[in-house]
């Protein structure tokens, strides 16, 4: 730790937790073993950080939500393990809607992005440079979002979806899918990142002859999952999908 930041006496950190001159820890602060302060860095009451995270010079983590409903409630805002915050990137903690924001473990978040109150990210998730998340955003396991993109509130992000840099993310992207164009369309599915991720070419057709129902077979959505259920035998990923859009509130992204 350097002498040159400024850390409350009641923050916790963990060993070899590395602060850089310049930045400020306040009370009410958790932070894991091994991870990285980076210089003028603002770390406010309900963080929790975890181990070996490194977080980049500008970044703000957990200040006060950007909402006039908020009425000073405790509230968490958590990291996960071995995520890396880059500069200038703001993370605004919970409010009682589920009174914590999270980003989980192994995640990038690149520089500039903004994840708003109540937000939940999965683990291995990547969010590139300018994003902004609108509050109680949910993103699922390894997603992605480009560049300059910027997500409505209350969006759901499934699984393993890619999102094109510069999208205007109104509605909710499900898994397993590419998303672009505007206003934001089904580009087809993310067969690349699943053979990245040791989905096998059973399971990837499989994905793709669901989605056929959902996006181009001119069915509305009730009528599609009708069909998917009545010829597509049951399996996890099958399922996800069905009840991913049965349960989309916002909608789901156009076909």
């Amino acid at each position: 730790m350097q002498t040159l930041s400024v850390i409350h006496p009641e923050a916790k950190l963990g060993a070899n937790v590395t602060v850089e001159p310049f930045s400020v820890i306040h009370e009410d602060v958790e932070i894991g073993e091994g991870t990285w302060i980076g210089s003028h860095v603002t770390i406010y009451p309900g963080a929790r950080i975890g181990k070996n995270v490194r977080i980049f010079p500008g970044a703000v983590i957990s200040a006060v939500p950007q909402d006039l409903k908020f009425g000073g409630e405790i509230t968490t805002a958590e990291i996960g393990d071995n995520t890396t915050i880059r500069e200038c990137v703001t993370v605004n903690r919970g409010t009682a809607d589920k009174l914590k924001t999270v980003i989980g473990q192994n995640c990038l978040i690149m520089a500039y992005v903004h994840v708003a109150h109540d937000c939940l990210i999965g683990n291995h998730c990547i969010i590139a440079n300018s994003v902004q998340l609108a509050g109680h955003v949910t993103m699922g396991d390894f997603a992605i979002i480009g560049g300059s993109s910027a997500v409505h509130q209350f969006a759901h992000i499934g699984r393993h979806v890619m999102i094109s840099g510069g999208s205007l993310v109104r509605k909710d992207v499900p898994p397993f899918t590419k998303a672009g164009r505007e206003p934001l369309s089904y580009a087809g599915i993310n067969s690349i990142g699943l053979r990245r991720r040791e989905f096998n070419d059973e399971q990837v057709a499989e994905i793709q002859e669901t989605y056929r129902f959902i996006y181009q077979k001119g069915l509305n959505n009730q009528d599609a999952i009708v069909q998917i259920e009545q010829h597509i035998p049951a399996s996890a990923h099958r399922d996800e999908i069905v009840n991913f859009v049965r349960d989309s509130e916002r909608g789901i992204m156009k076909g």
